[in-house]
């Protein structure tokens, strides 16, 4: 089947300057996203609507695969945790909103000694309960609590990009490990069949020679190509193991548990597939590593608004009531209850220029976000580029295989049938058995390269191909 050959051209992409930074993430574009990717086809498809892009494939064992990588896999379980603790300090951070209390009983019992003011005079004893609740407050004045939380939710929303980018990691990943599996599993048939049909010409060089038609290297010859072939077979089998065995741990199981319908041999899934003709700019910027950059750097400007708001001064606010008597009959009355209150106003006049410096530090740290997250985004770019030209360019060296592997056969039929006749050498049909077995297998290996482009795109896409 002949492939759509597809044009790949880039729309734009201006490389803009003179950003000024703000404390919202989507502000932060030093090199904006070219609006739309666009290339010349006859051929119109939307991607798909959801995540499960794995599904386009419509093998129910590779579904099968990716549910229990999402439900097993232990990095993802790992990621998921790190997600939690991150939103947990949200909650933190919002607790220094409110006061702080804090409940104390006692007892105390005491002597001071009367010498301190004059030597006749008598020391004192005292003792007495106390009951009471103690109150601390830093009041949000100026905002730095509020700065805090920022940060906080900035650093969450990044986690939350992380274990979404963990996860279509693994689900890339699983999907490659399985058509891996697949393409395995297709060479190894494709060498078997050979050495069948190498093996039967084995047996038409023997029965020539001892008829006295031909000489034994023609016998040694067909030999050593059957052989050749045949010492295939092992080391397609421990490939094929070893990647059950890589399936195993991202499904968060043992080998033998694997299911039957993922080791037991299978087609490769169909490589053909309808791709968009365009990615916008909001789709690519939806990849979770984009997302992750965008967030970690709203949370360096929140650090930064943290490090200049140190230069303002704290309001707080302490109190505390209670009731205290020599005796515990009395504690509850009247004149027993006492309290204090004390707003305090600090103010750090000179540190050594430390909050200087802390301000310079996160100004730099702040620009490297900013950096990283051009770089992400440059990155994201280059890598929907290369998957799409890779999977086109992929077809269309299938295309070639699937006719070479014509005529190789084509090639190997004639060949024995005049070796048979007397009427070509027998070199003829060692050539032939060489092309059509090469062809066959690298049809296999680039059917499997197609389908590896196609996980290469949706990965790079971040396994959200729609808006």
């Amino acid at each position: 089947m002949k492939a759509i050959i597809h044009v790949l051209t880039i729309c734009s992409a201006v490389i803009a300057s003179g950003m000024s930074v703000k404390a919202q993430a989507p502000d932060y574009l030093n090199r904006p996203m070219p609006e739309r990717w666009e290339y010349t086809t006859d051929v119109q498809q939307t991607l798909p609507s959801d995540d499960k892009w794995w599904t386009l494939f419509e093998d129910a064992p590779l579904d099968t695969l990716i549910s229990t990588v999402i439900d097993n896999n232990y990095n993802l379980r790992t990621a998921y945790h790190r997600m939690e603790i991150a939103r947990q300090t949200i909650s933190q951070a919002a607790a220094q909103y409110y006061p702080t209390f804090s409940a104390s009983a006692g007892y105390t019992n005491s002597r001071s000694a009367g010498a301190i003011r004059n030597s006749d005079t008598p020391s004192s004893n005292s003792s007495y309960f106390s009951l009471g609740v103690d109150m601390n407050w830093e009041i949000d004045l100026f905002g730095k609590i509020s700065s805090q939380v920022k940060n906080k939710k900035a650093l969450y929303n990044a986690s939350k990009a992380d274990y979404t980018a963990t996860m279509v990691s693994l689900t890339a990943q699983a999907t490659t490990y399985y058509i891996n599996l697949r393409t395995l599993q297709n060479k190894l048939a494709i060498a078997r069949e050979h050495i069948e049909s190498q093996g039967k010409v084995v047996k038409i060089t023997e029965a020539r020679y001892e008829a006295g038609l031909v000489s034994k290297l023609d016998v040694a010859q067909a030999k050593t190509i059957y052989c050749s072939t045949e010492v295939t077979i092992p080391q397609l089998e421990y490939s094929i193991r070893e990647t059950i065995n890589a399936i195993a741990i991202l499904m968060g199981v043992y080998p033998s548990e694997v299911p039957a319908s993922i080791t037991e041999p299978r087609q490769q899934p169909a490589y053909t597939h309808l791709v968009a003709t365009g990615v916008p700019m909001n789709l690519l910027r939806r990849r979770p590593d984009i997302m992750e950059a965008e967030y970690q750097l709203a949370a360096y400007a929140a650090q930064l608004g943290i490090a200049k708001k140190d230069f303002l001064p704290t309001l707080s606010l302490q109190g505390s009531v209670g009731v205290a008597a020599h005796k515990m009959g009395d504690m509850f009355k009247k004149n027993s209850f006492e309290y204090s209150i004390a707003p305090t106003l600090s103010w750090t006049m000179f540190d050594g220029f430390a909050r200087k410096y802390a301000v310079a530090e996160a100004k730099e740290q702040m620009q490297i976000g900013i950096d990283n997250y051009n770089l992400t985004v440059m990155t994201a770019v280059q890598e929907v580029d290369n998957a799409l030209k890779a999977y086109f360019t992929t077809l269309e060296t299938i295309d070639r295989y699937v006719e070479g592997f014509g005529y190789s056969k084509e090639a190997f039929d004639l060949s024995i049938d005049q070796y048979t006749q007397g009427l070509s050498p027998f070199t003829n049909v060692v050539n032939a058995q060489i092309d059509w077995l090469n062809y066959a297998t690298s049809m296999a290996e680039a059917r499997g390269n197609a389908l590896q482009a196609l996980i290469s795109l949706y990965k790079a896409l971040g396994g959200s191909p729609t808006e």
